[in-house]
């Protein structure tokens, strides 16, 4: 087990080592974010080759439901950084006040930090890598239960904010349509659901119980760290999203407030 853990963690180091000469190259760390998704993919594909023939067709499906994840969002995100014209705010934020020191903190604290989450996260996949392989159980078809509509509602969420972005006229105004009309962070709700999709499929494994500090991790960023609160944050003082935070959910999709 603890050979496919740091099989996992060495091919993290040498994955976000290499995005970090990109990202210095280029001059731009919301590189991060296009890396992010495509990490997982390739943690998987890691544990999965050392699994060898033994990893069976529901070891298969864990690895397929990680693996979509993954590309999804990086197409997304590399999709979206083609029409950025400028750092996202966030690293941009970052990269100011770093200042002289802003070449080995990027490394550090935007490329290996973000390694080191990637590998928490998908302790999931890692452990069910560990285990023998299971028979179908009530577990893998709770996961996937929760996994599937949490992968649509994240897709849409994105496509919707996307095609609205697109449109000129919309430009300085608040997304308020589609499922945004009932969350303010769809996307992170989809995406949430997606690993405990993930984290309670694994429990069907030996040793997936451990797996779940990896749902637990990415709904603590999303809620707590590097998610809602960074974007709230952001729109603190525009009058329009707090008149839009009055009446919509900050995460699970809600019906709207009414007279808000």
């Amino acid at each position: 087990m603890f050979e496919l853990l740091l099989s996992a963690a060495f091919f993290i180091f040498l994955y976000q080592s290499a995005w970090t000469l990109i990202a210095l190259w280029q001059k731009d760390n919301g590189l991060a974010d296009i890396a992010w998704g495509l990490g997982f993919v390739g943690v998987a594909a890691v544990v999965m080759w050392n699994r060898g023939n033994q990893s069976g067709w529901i070891y298969q499906v864990l690895f397929g439901m990680v693996a979509a994840w993954g590309l999804r969002l990086s197409i997304y995100l590399w999709l979206r950084s083609r029409k950025r014209r400028q750092e996202d705010f966030r690293y941009a934020n970052w990269r100011k006040e770093w200042g002289r020191h802003w070449v080995w903190r990027t490394y550090l604290q935007v490329f290996l930090l973000q390694g080191l989450f990637m590998w928490v996260i998908s302790l999931p996949i890692q452990l069910a890598a560990a285990s023998a392989v299971p028979v179908w159980g009530i577990w893998q078809s709770l996961g996937l239960l929760l996994f599937v509509p949490g992968f649509l509602i994240e897709a849409i969420a994105d496509w919707q904010m996307m095609d609205f972005k697109k449109n000129p006229n919309n430009r300085g105004q608040v997304m308020q349509i589609g499922l945004w009309r009932y969350s303010r962070h769809p996307n992170y709700f989809g995406e949430t659901l997606c690993w405990w999709g993930i984290g309670i499929y694994a429990l069907g494994f030996s040793l997936g119980l451990w797996g779940l500090v990896g749902p637990l991790t990415i709904a603590w960023l999303l809620l707590r760290v590097s998610g809602v609160p960074m974007l709230e944050e952001k729109y603190r003082n525009d009058a329009q999203y707090q008149a839009y935070v009055k009446r919509t959910s900050a995460f699970v999709l809600w019906p709207p407030k009414t007279g808000a």
